[in-house]
């Protein structure tokens, strides 16, 4: 019998390289459906969610391809009517799909969180030496590393645009290779597999990209 995949997206759904990255991983045959926390909302309404500061900075994608700075308050705000969304779609296996570190939401009992993964993934792989972070904007910088931060770990960050150029990519991984990281987290759902390749291309360490990781877990939960 096909599972059902519901994704919780922070900005709007339709997220079609969000939708098939996830249906690469999942096993065959398994149904995808998304909603999106801003849905229903148009550019004007949109904009009128900015950050209040950087640690309630959020980056996303729209549909229509344009990149924009969102709040996270009020991302909390919309979560649960956009998880119940989900759970009235059939989702089996629910998946919020933001590397965000998010506080308890009425309805996400089950949901998997990505920041989840990465941070147990990291902590399985560097018990101590240097993390590298890319972040998507620069004002999420300090408010990240904070995240990350734990004994015998060193963070570094740098503000890595996710639709930005395989050419900005290698560029940042430069910046970051002069502190000789050994392993890279890359800390936001937007960020490819050919951005990912970029990275290490130039840094030659192993790198950890979040939506990729997050479907792996997905498909252990799906099968």
């Amino acid at each position: 019998m096909a599972r059902t995949l519901g994704i919780a997206v922070i900005g709007q759904a339709p997220r079609a390289d969000i939708a098939e990255l996830f249906a690469a991983q999942a096993p065959q045959g398994t149904r995808i459906v998304m909603r999106g926390c801003l849905d229903g909302l148009d550019d004007a309404g949109i904009d009128a969610l900015p950050p209040l500061d950087g640690g309630d900075a959020l980056y996303t994608r729209l549909p229509s391809g344009r990149d924009a700075r969102i709040s996270k308050k009020a991302v909390i705000a919309r979560a649960p009517d956009t998880l119940a969304r989900l759970r009235a779609d059939g989702a089996d296996a629910l998946v919020f799909n933001c590397t965000g570190a998010f506080p308890p939401m009425e309805g996400d009992a089950g949901v998997l969180f990505p920041s989840r993964v990465l941070a147990g993934l990291a902590a399985g792989l560097l018990p101590q030496g240097r993390l590298a972070l890319l972040v998507p904007l620069p004002e999420q910088a300090a408010k990240l590393k904070d995240k990350w931060q734990r004994p015998g770990v060193d963070i570094v960050a740098e503000a890595l645009a996710p639709s930005g150029e395989a050419a900005q990519a290698e560029a940042a991984a430069l910046r970051l290779k002069e502190h000789r990281p050994d392993l890279v987290a890359m800390d936001c759902m937007s960020y490819t597999p050919q951005t990912k390749a970029a990275v290490k291309r130039v840094l030659g360490v192993p790198t950890l990209l979040a939506i990729t990781a997050t479907g792996r877990v997905l498909r252990e939960l799906l099968d």
